[in-house]
């Protein structure tokens, strides 16, 4: 598994401020639009901690 640092507290793969999840998906958040910070993209992995996981 790698490092992948993740802030997202509200998040049931965030662990240690680390990403646990065995896949991620990245999208950018705007369309049409030359991706330039990380601002400009969204994870799509991510899954509220009151979800339950299917």
């Amino acid at each position: 598994m790698s490092n992948i640092k993740c802030t997202v507290e509200e998040c049931q793969y965030n662990s240690s401020d680390i990403c646990q999840a065995s896949t991620i998906e990245i999208n950018p958040n705007v369309k049409d639009h030359m991706i330039s910070n990380s601002k400009d993209t969204a994870c799509e992995t991510f899954m509220s901690k009151g979800k339950v996981m299917e």
